[in-house]
C-alpha cells in the first residue's frame, strides 16, 4: 500500500486498483501549494469523513473532473449531488454500515465532532454525523482513518471488529484530540503496525509539531511515521 500524506488530513491511498483520495483539503491547505489536478490524476475513489470544509475541501471539482466515486454520508452525497456531481458516482453510508466500493469497502464508524459546509455569508449547511472510516482490502492491510474526533472508549470495539494494522490518527488538540491523548488511544484500544499523525502543523491554532503523540508511543511496539507533506511512502 502506498501513502501520501496531503498536509491537514488530507491523504492519497494506493491499493491494488484503487487509487484513493481522503478528505481532499487542497486548495488552502497552508500544508500544500501544488493544487488538486495533479494529485488527483487516477483516482478512483474520493472519501469524506465529514462536512467541514477543511475536510471537503476540492471534492467537487475532483469528483466533476475525475469521475471518481464519492464515498460519504448520506447527507455529504446529497450535498455534493446538488452541487451537480454525478449522483451515479455516489456511495452514501451511516455510522456502522459497510459498503463495496469495488476493490475494498469502507465502514462507517463513529466520531466524536461534529459535520457542516459554511457557505457565503455564515450560513452553515448540516452536513450529517461526523465519521472515522475502516478500510478493509483483500489483499493489503486495513486502513483506519479516524476522521477529527476525541478519544471514546468504543474505539475498542472497532479494534476488536476490524482490528486496523495502519492508523490514521488527528493529534492536532482544540479541534480534535491532542497527541498526548492521541497516543492513549492508540495503545489502549489498537494495536497497530503504523500510525501516522495528522491534523497538525497546519493552521497556526492547532499543534505545530507531533512531539507529544511520539513522546506518548514510546515503547508502544507500533512504528509512528511523521512523513513529509506529497512524499509517498510504503506502509
Amino acid at each position: 500500500m502506498k501513502i501520501t500524506w496531503l498536509g491537514h488530513s488530507a491523504f492519497r491511498i494506493e491499493a491494488g486498483e484503487a487509487k484513493i483520495l481522503i478528505d481532499p483539503f487542497l486548495t488552502g491547505n497552508p500544508s500544500w501549494d501544488k493544487g488538486w489536478e495533479q494529485i488527483s490524476e487516477g483516482v478512483t475513489h474520493v472519501l469524506l469523513t465529514h462536512g467541514h470544509n477543511d475536510h471537503v475541501g476540492d471534492a467537487e471539482a475532483i469528483l466533476k473532473k475525475t469521475g471518481a466515486m464519492l464515498v460519504a454520508s448520506f447527507e455529504i452525497c446529497m450535498f455534493l449531488v446538488g452541487k451537480g456531481v454525478d449522483q451515479n458516482k455516489i456511495n452514501p453510508g451511516n455510522t456502522g454500515g459497510t459498503v463495496d466500493c469495488g476493490g475494498f469497502t469502507t465502514t462507517f464508524v463513529q466520531a466524536l465532532h461534529s459535520s457542516s459546509f459554511g457557505g457565503e455569508g455564515g450560513q452553515n449547511t448540516y452536513l450529517g454525523n461526523p465519521l472515522g472510516l475502516v478500510l478493509h482490502f483483500p489483499a493489503d492491510k486495513t486502513l483506519y482513518h479516524m476522521g477529527d474526533t476525541d478519544i471514546f472508549s468504543d474505539m475498542g470495539l472497532i479494534n476488536e471488529l476490524h482490528e486496523p494494522k495502519i492508523g490514521l490518527v488527528p493529534i492536532g488538540d482544540r479541534f480534535t484530540m491532542g497527541g498526548a491523548v492521541a497516543a492513549l488511544a492508540c495503545r489502549r484500544f489498537f494495536k497497530f503496525e503504523t500510525v501516522i499523525p495528522c491534523h497538525y502543523a497546519s493552521f497556526p491554532i492547532v499543534d505545530q509539531s507531533a512531539d507529544k503523540f511520539i513522546s506518548g508511543m514510546e515503547g508502544s511496539g507500533t512504528k509512528v511515521l511523521t512523513p513529509k507533506v506529497g512524499e509517498a511512502f510504503e506502509a
